[in-house]
């Protein structure tokens, strides 16, 4: 279990911009290591993650902020249907990595959802620091890879009406004991 003394806060509507912006900030974080500012990885405007994206994960399933010291340093949005939890989003500001803060945070919501038997969530090919969070840490087990070859659910299932949204994503499952 984890050591980093967080809390998990409910999203309020005065604080929905500031987690929209870090939410983009992270993401972008991650794929500016690994690419830089080439254009084919970003969905809009140079986000990874587009605002519409982030809005959508936040009006369907039910969002937090991560507390630190009473300071925000991130985000979670969780979707729960009966006994499947989808991760939506998981997020932690740069500044604050390799503290233990994602790890905490996933730490309560499982706590926070103890009839959640299967958890899922996706990330792309080039977050590794993402992959072996979810992998090395978490316990997820990669059960999918989207790409030419194997494109996924249908546009419908995706949630944004991109048939290729899912290209270049993992999709992880974690079964709970």
């Amino acid at each position: 279990m984890s050591r980093t003394p967080v809390t998990l806060v409910p999203l309020k509507n005065e604080d929905r911009e500031q987690f929209i912006k870090g939410n983009q900030k992270a993401f972008k974080y991650g794929a500016t290591e690994e690419f830089g500012m080439r254009d084919e990885h970003f969905e809009e405007d140079g986000e990874i993650i587009s605002r519409e994206t982030i809005e959508q994960s936040i009006d369907h399933g039910e969002a937090y902020r991560i507390m630190l010291d009473e300071k925000p340093v991130g985000g979670v949005i969780v979707h729960i249907e009966q006994d499947r939890g989808d991760l939506e989003i998981l997020f932690v500001d740069p500044e604050a990595h390799s503290k233990g803060i994602g790890y905490a945070a996933w730490c309560q919501i499982e706590k926070m959802f103890p009839s959640v038997k299967v958890w899922e969530t996706l990330t792309p090919y080039f977050e590794t620091r993402n992959i072996h969070f979810y992998v090395n840490r978490c316990g997820f087990h990669i059960v999918e890879f989207y790409n030419d070859h194997h494109r996924g659910p249908a546009a419908d299932d995706a949630g944004d009406g991109d048939e290729h949204s899912l290209e270049g994503m993992f999709r992880f499952e974690k079964r709970m004991r």
